[in-house]
């Protein structure tokens, strides 16, 4: 018998109205929303649920969100009674990894994201710092031509290493757009620039990692009651201090999520992945990684419904 991972996705899964239908027909779903709302002292959810686009999209608000999201579905299908061997999340995921794992309460977490959210937003002014994603070029390759552009152009990094063919640069404005007109050279298919508030996961980012150290420190954290695949190392972590150094590094780090995919497949005997929050991002991902394995998303209550029929 394989083992089971949950998995939890990151910004760029949200979607206004993401997790209503669980809000509105299932109590311990419910009951994560007004936490929520609870804890940040202002009415998350209805930003969730109506809106507009604009006020989710803000780095400070989609933080919070998703983890509400995911969390929320979690608990409606904690009664299910699939319990996992181990925990992933993409980025701002892995907090909803972390609360799976009872490293942190939900009320804590929810609160840290928003902050995280904030220090994201403040550490680079506007319009200075980008990301793109580059389809179809090898890691080594990609990651030379960053290090050629940033000594020419301007810091940029690799960002998200997703899966084979997929991976995010991140860095000055200059940096990545010196990549999207060089990123063939490289092997690379295309280059997109994304829509996003910063350039997240890049040395740009260590002014935010220190202002989240300090949010980190004031934290009770307990060791994980399963091993998280932290992003940064794409490594299980259990104990609490290294994963407390760990979220701080990850603001400025690269998201190795196909290292992590691939570890938990390879060395955690992982044969079945369960997708919990907004959208299907991470099983595509999961997907292009390792065709072999099973995945299903539950992003919402009827998901759950087809898994209990299958189990």
């Amino acid at each position: 018998m394989g083992k089971t991972a949950f998995v939890f996705p990151g910004q760029g899964a949200q979607a206004v109205g993401m997790g209503k239908d669980a809000f509105e027909t299932n109590d311990a779903a419910r009951a994560i929303f007004e936490r929520a709302d609870k804890a940040l002292g202002f009415a998350l959810s209805d930003i969730i649920f109506e809106g507009p686009d604009e006020a989710l999209k803000q780095t400070a608000n989609t933080q919070p969100a998703l983890l509400t999201v995911s969390i929320a579905l979690l608990e409606a299908f904690r009664s299910r009674g699939i319990t996992p061997d181990y925990a992933a999340g993409h980025s701002l995921g892995e907090y909803s990894a972390l609360v799976t794992a009872g490293v942190l309460t939900f009320e804590d977490a929810v609160r840290t994201v928003r902050a995280r959210g904030e220090y994201m937003e403040m550490a680079v002014p506007g319009g200075q710092g980008a990301m793109a994603a580059v389809l179809g070029a090898e890691r080594e390759a990609l990651a030379a031509l960053c290090e050629a552009v940033t000594a020419e152009a301007g810091a940029v990094e690799l960002a998200n290493v997703n899966c084979p063919g997929q991976i995010v640069v991140s860095g000055t404005s200059a940096g990545v757009q010196a990549v999207i007109e060089r990123a063939r050279e490289a092997g690379a298919k295309r280059a997109i620039p994304l829509e996003v508030s910063g350039p997240f996961h890049s040395s740009l980012m260590k002014p935010a990692a220190a202002r989240l150290a300090d949010t980190l420190a004031e934290l009770t954290m307990n060791d994980a009651s399963f091993p998280v695949i932290a992003n940064v190392t794409a490594q299980p972590v259990a104990e609490a201090a290294q994963i407390r150094r760990l979220l701080a590094e990850q603001v400025y780090s690269p998201v190795l999520w196909e290292d992590s995919v691939r570890w938990l497949i390879e060395r955690g005997g992982v044969d079945r992945f369960v997708e919990i929050g907004s959208g299907t991002v991470l099983a595509g991902l999961i997907k292009k990684i390792d065709k072999s394995v099973s995945i299903v998303s539950i992003n919402r209550l009827s998901a759950m419904e087809a898994i209990a029929a299958a189990q």
